[in-house]
């Protein structure tokens, strides 16, 4: 089968080529399912994982991709309800491949409202969203929320589902497109800064939903009222200043860690729960596909993800 397939970690990714004759995967076994994949959506994890720079390391080779869908082909015992359905998939590896076989329990339906692509690219950015600023943020109504890179597909679903949620949402991106995207999405404000000097005019921020972090971080910790929550999605624009403690006990501000995925995987039926919210919300969270290319392409794909030229969501047509 063909298959996107990383043999060696690099920065320039140059490990990463595509092969016409890559081992078909195993057949299924009880509780398991073969799919054939449609599109597999590209996620920064995915990226930093091609160059050894991720908290989860794939032995050698591996087959990236961690969100996509398909259609269900084969089945094991226990399974074959499956059969001809279309579905979303999640792995911590191994999409970017015509096949893959992997348990029924991980298949999701595609909720309604979106196209086989949009799905691909929904799980990773509205799940994060959910538990960052639901789970682990504690966003009320009312309340307002600064969501950083928000024309890309994180910050994006997070702006969405803020809207959605009730809160009054201040968006911060490095481009006139990107804040388009999410003046587009709800946000109620939108701040254009500089990703080198960035400035943060605000001062009254319940809560901050940062995936960028870089030199953005003081300039956010600044913006938080008395009593704020910072939640750290994730370090696109690298890891930023030391936080200064004694701002945060002046104004008693929290700093929240958020992995979504890790939250399922210690708590299995929270993970759940989070998936049957997010699901039932899709209609509000439709991701936006900037980019849309073949399986031969992947390698470009990345680059551009790498170099920031994506707004929104990359899919991959497998």
């Amino acid at each position: 089968m063909r298959a996107a397939v990383c043999s060696a970690l690099s920065p320039d990714l140059s490990g990463l080529a595509l092969h016409d004759d890559w081992p078909e995967p195993p057949p299924p076994g009880p509780g398991e399912v073969l799919v054939a994949v449609r599109h597999a959506s590209l996620n920064f994890p995915d990226w930093l994982m091609l160059q050894g720079g991720y908290q989860y390391k794939p032995e050698l080779p591996f087959i990236p991709g961690t969100e996509g869908t398909g259609t269900v082909i084969a089945a094991g015992p226990g399974a074959e309800a499956w059969v001809g359905q279309d579905v979303m998939l999640g792995a911590r590896s191994g999409l970017m491949a015509e096949r893959i076989t992997l348990p029924a329990r991980g298949l999701r339906a595609v909720p309604a409202g979106l196209s086989l692509a949009q799905a691909a690219g929904f799980t990773v950015g509205a799940l994060t969203a959910w538990v960052g600023l639901v789970e682990r943020g504690r966003l009320q109504a009312g309340e307002r929320v600064l969501v950083t890179g928000a024309g890309g597909g994180m910050g994006l679903a997070a702006v969405q589902l803020a809207v959605h949620l009730g809160a009054e949402v201040v968006a911060v991106a490095s481009s006139a497109q990107r804040l388009a995207l999410a003046q587009a999405a709800g946000a109620h404000t939108a701040l254009l800064v500089d990703r080198e000097r960035p400035e943060i005019p605000c001062r009254d921020i319940d809560l901050v939903f940062d995936p960028v972090a870089g030199p953005l971080v003081g300039p956010l910790v600044k913006s938080l009222r008395r009593g704020g929550r910072y939640a750290i999605i994730g370090f696109v624009g690298g890891r930023g200043d030391p936080v200064p403690l004694n701002r945060l006990l002046l104004k008693e501000i929290e700093l929240v860690g958020v992995r979504a995925g890790e939250q399922g995987r210690q708590d299995p039926a929270a993970g759940q729960r989070h998936l049957r919210e997010i699901d039932a919300r899709a209609a509000h969270m439709r991701p936006h596909i900037g980019l849309e290319l073949p399986l031969a392409a992947v390698k470009s794909a990345f680059a551009a993800m790498g170099a920031g030229r994506i707004e929104g969501k990359c899919v991959i047509a497998i």
